[in-house]
């Protein structure tokens, strides 16, 4: 068996892994281990921000988990990608770059976690935020001193589809907000930022954790799984890992700091003893803490696409056809623009679905083209529709029902049950119609009704409350969201991690990922997640400062 030592080792190179990693190494002094259960990046269909329709079923840079079928939506299994790879999924999503509204950082505060309301957490964001654009539109101002590596977010709108003029009338026709401002945080519906960097994704791992990967005192190890965490005398003191077929024990002198994931972190706290009683016994897993809410509170958003036939082109056209395939490559490969260097999601941000309502419920997606689900329940991205179509989509900001990750066996390579109990409060049903009927205004405008072919299918202004119940619960799927498996908040009773994210009842051990969030965040969870890492090396360096 192999030994190793360092004074950090990061369990999980994702999108906060990949950021502990840089924070933690920067300055030389302390030595830093890194551990990717997947391997490197550096991949065609990664670096090519539309690859994320390739890499999207691909196991080899993806975890590919099912849920447990769910009664609330048909007792369907949704298919849940998550990034297995350096970056992880910062380097399969989608790209959609939002910090969400200040009232969702202002109820982590609420929940017992100091530091962590909006006006905190709002200089954390600009201290790692880097602004493209190819527009000339005025980008967001920063009052807050910028150093180290930063992460790109890009305004693309130029280089959006020619729909955008339609899509953006259709939010102006139905008295949405549309700010001459990017839509980064707060209500606003018009263009979305996306991640990319040069034509190419930048992903975490492209942002923070390559500038920092020749540094001498920072060891990445790719393929390497992590099977169980040490404990000992109510420490962390290691990890031990399985690289091919060697068993790897690496000893943290300092901390051990778990960013695997939503559904990975507390998947590994569960196989190391640190979770709920019952279920350890169930699986023969010897417990070291009794600790009842790892696993618990998962939520996710949940979304529905509408689909149009249009009378005009989309992008359906250009990447469901060879010659449209090959132009786009060749415009690709000599300029790094057009069509492969975007995402799918350009038009959308946040809204109320009722003007009573103080913060925004509702994120909209307005996409120029158009796919219908295939092969159960995954999405071919890379085969549209074979007529000019687009989506209009929404999921609820804020959902308040929760599920559950428990680990299946005691086995660390058996996949967790991911249990995701959607739908189970009457807030989130009526969040459903309202959000329906919002699309359904938007569908009604002169702006989306001149771009239509054909009727749409569904009349979403009077087609009744049940049936669109009916239809959501038929259709609906996972936006790719998970979070609060390990949440923050002010003791063991209710919480798995405290402000600063070390694990109650054990040292030396902290949750750095979207598994900390005390709840959802109202838009895309990949930026939080960053600044959640952020924060977390602050607050780390501090501690060893003190």
């Amino acid at each position: 068996m192999l030994k190793k030592e360092a004074d950090f080792i990061i369990v999980g190179a994702g999108s906060a892994g990949c950021v502990l990693a840089d924070k933690l190494s920067a300055d030389g002094k302390r030595q830093v281990i890194l551990l990717e259960a997947g391997p490197s990046d550096n991949r065609f269909w990664i670096r090519t921000p539309i690859g994320y329709g390739i890499t999207y079923t691909d196991p080899k840079v993806n975890w590919c988990y099912s849920t447990e079928p769910d009664p609330a939506i048909a007792n369907r299994q949704l298919f849940w990608p998550r990034g297995k790879v350096l970056g992880g999924s910062s380097s399969i999503n989608a790209m959609v770059y939002h910090r969400g509204q200040a009232a969702d950082y202002d109820d982590w505060r609420r929940a017992g976690n100091p530091g962590w309301g909006y006006s905190d957490v709002a200089q954390v964001y600009e201290s790692f935020e880097e602004f493209s654009t190819t527009s000339g539109a005025r980008r967001p101002a920063s009052s807050h001193p910028q150093s180290g590596n930063r992460l790109t977010i890009h305004d693309a709108s130029a280089d959006y589809h020619s729909l955008k003029h339609e899509f953006v009338e259709a939010f102006l026709q139905a008295s949405l907000n549309c700010p001459e401002n990017l839509c980064l945080e707060g209500e606003g519906v018009g263009p979305y930022l996306i991640t990319t960097r040069a034509g190419k994704r930048c992903s975490s791992a492209t942002a923070f954790l390559h500038p920092a990967s020749d540094r001498r005192n920072l060891e990445i190890l790719t393929n390497t799984t992590a099977t169980r965490l040490n404990i000992e005398g109510g420490a962390a003191i290691g990890v031990r890992c399985l690289s091919g077929n060697q068993f790897i024990e690496i000893k943290a002198r300092k901390e051990v700091l778990l960013c695997a994931g939503a559904v990975n972190s507390p998947q590994l706290l569960q196989l190391s003893g640190i979770g709920p009683g019952e279920l350890l016994q169930t699986h023969g897993v010897q417990s070291v803490l009794e600790h009842p809410h790892v696993g618990r509170h998962l939520q996710d958003h949940l979304g529905i696409n509408y689909f149009y036939r249009a009378n005009r082109p989309t992008l359906n056209r250009t990447l469901r056809s060879w010659p449209g395939r090959i132009g786009a490559g060749i415009q690709y490969l000599l300029r790094r623009s057009g069509p492969l260097s975007l995402g799918v999601n350009q038009i959308g941000g946040l809204a109320r679905s009722r003007t009573s309502l103080e913060t925004s419920d509702t994120q909209l997606y307005c996409n120029p083209v158009s796919y219908q689900p295939a092969e159960g329940e995954t999405r071919k991205l890379t085969l549209p529709d074979p007529y000019p179509g687009f989506i209009m989509g929404f999921n609820p900001c804020r959902p308040t029902s929760e599920g559950s990750i428990e680990i299946g066996s005691s086995d660390p390579h058996a996949p967790p049950r991911i249990t995701t109990d959607y739908l189970t409060t009457q807030k989130d049903l009526d969040g459903v119609v309202s959000m329906a009927r919002l699309v359904g205004r938007i569908q009604d405008t002169r702006a989306i009704q001149d771009i239509l072919a054909e009727p749409p299918d569904l009349d979403l202004t009077s087609m009744p409350e049940d049936d669109i119940l009916k239809d959501f619960r038929q259709r609906s799927t996972t936006v790719y969201h998970p979070c609060g498996t390990c949440r923050m908040g002010a003791d063991i009773q209710s919480a798995v991690v405290n402000a600063d994210l070390q694990v109650f009842g054990i040292q030396s051990l902290r949750v750095v990922d979207a598994s900390i969030f005390p709840n959802i965040t109202s838009a895309n969870t990949n930026a939080p997640t960053i600044m959640v890492a952020h924060e977390a090396a602050r607050r780390i360096l501090k501690h060893l400062d003190s």
